[in-house]
């Protein structure tokens, strides 16, 4: 009896429906991106206060969003420093 050994099976099919998945799913997150260029904060989950270490009442203004409860997307601030590079190589 002979081992089995991975072969490519040659299905340019199925690559395409895979690349045809990621862009879809890239242009979709360029445009949540586009359309709400903010989440909640991930420290504060968008209260914009840190509660105090030992418990209690006492709170202060989360740092990580300056107490606003929101931060820009990931992608959003590339978009971001993408235009501010294109700009910036426009003015010679």
């Amino acid at each position: 009896m002979t081992p089995l050994a991975a072969t490519a099976t040659g299905h340019p099919a199925a690559a395409g429906l895979l690349v045809f998945a990621l862009i879809v799913v890239t242009l979709g997150y360029l445009l949540a991106c586009w359309l709400w260029p903010f989440v909640p904060c991930r420290r504060c989950k968008g209260d914009g206060k840190r509660r105090a270490l030992f418990g209690g009442r006492a709170f202060g203004i989360c740092r990580r969003c300056d107490g606003t409860g929101r931060q820009l997307r990931p992608g959003r601030r590339a978009l971001n420093c993408l235009r501010a590079l294109h700009d910036k190589g426009g003015n010679r």
